[in-house]
């Protein structure tokens, strides 16, 4: 705690804001679009990289949170401040840092699968300063953020391969897409019907619960829309990625729009349909992959055809 006083007496309102603004890089909404961008428009093998490496690393986040339950560092010591507005995105237990998780895995994947070394440069910079946002803006301990910076150096280094052989083997895509829904299931298991202690329960920390479990029908129906969308795009779709920049630009603007029009219409229909249950969660993000792994893409030939017809014209 001696180190998050030290920041604590640092903070101002200017820097406030921009550490508020570069966590934001830590979070699901800038994973997604990255990760979907990515694979829409650049790398699809590393799109799935990304978005698997990450998926894996969630699940490994969220088990350590509810296996420790660290409480978090406003919590442990009721004289510590945090910034304004930073206790929202802050849900569950503290050990480790899920925004620290994400944005390392994100961005150090990033930096692993591609040489330019401007890009790795700023992946790389992004990887310090978000988890650096996390202890300024008091909501994680160094231990929360070293921690998770190591499990998503180690999911970086030792997937990376894995994903390299699945590009030319479909048979270890499917393994990989296997052995998730496995550690997804289980995770989902573990946080549904392991007995916890009482204090778990209790109105003050039962939200820590339940962001867990949120996370682990979030994590079903992601891995297991991206089973459908490998299959598919495998045996019938098979989009580029390629187009010409300003076509590149529409297509992620209008894919992005219609991604997140899916994940907000589709929340209310279906918690009434499930009557609020969990279950509604996992159906609304197999939508959302859906409908960025195979609905828009079915555009992507239309896309890739604006320049080829400009220049010919």
């Amino acid at each position: 705690m001696s180190f998050l006083y030290f920041l604590e007496g640092l903070r101002n309102p200017f820097f406030d804001t921009i550490f508020s603004l570069i966590t934001m890089l830590g979070e699901e909404t800038a994973f997604m679009a990255i990760a979907i961008i990515v694979f829409w428009c650049f790398d699809k093998f590393q799109g799935y990289f990304l978005l698997l490496t990450g998926f894996l690393g969630t699940i490994i986040n969220q088990f350590l949170k509810m296996l420790f339950r660290i409480p978090r560092p406003w919590v442990k010591d009721p004289n510590f401040t945090v910034v304004e507005g930073s206790v929202k995105e802050a849900a569950g237990f503290s050990f480790p840092s899920g925004h620290t998780q994400t944005s390392v895995t994100l961005f150090g994947g990033i930096a692993r699968a591609n040489k330019q070394k401007w890009l790795r440069i700023t992946a790389i910079i992004i990887c310090a300063i978000v988890p650096f946002s996390r202890m300024y803006l008091g909501v994680h301990t160094p231990l929360d953020v070293f921690v998770s910076i190591g499990i998503s150096l180690v999911l970086i280094f030792g997937c990376y391969p894995l994903f390299k052989k699945a590009e030319e083997n479909p048979k270890v895509m499917y393994i990989i897409l296997g052995s998730l829904a496995v550690l997804v299931l289980a995770y989902t298991l573990f946080v549904c019907l392991y007995k916890f202690p009482e204090d778990v329960y209790l109105e003050a920390n039962v939200h820590n619960l339940e962001s867990a479990r949120k996370n682990a029908f979030t994590m079903i129906g992601c891995i297991l829309g991206i089973f459908v969308v490998y299959l598919v795009d495998g045996k019938y779709i098979k989009f580029e990625t390629k187009a010409v920049w300003w076509a590149q630009i529409i297509k992620v603007v209008i894919g992005l729009v219609l991604v997140i029009a899916v994940k907000e219409l589709m929340r209310f229909p279906l918690d009434a349909l499930f009557n609020g249950h969990l279950i509604a969660r996992a159906i609304r993000y197999f939508l959302i992959v859906i409908t960025a792994g195979i609905l828009w893409p079915l555009s992507f030939k239309w896309f890739a055809k604006l320049g080829k017809n400009k220049k010919q014209g």
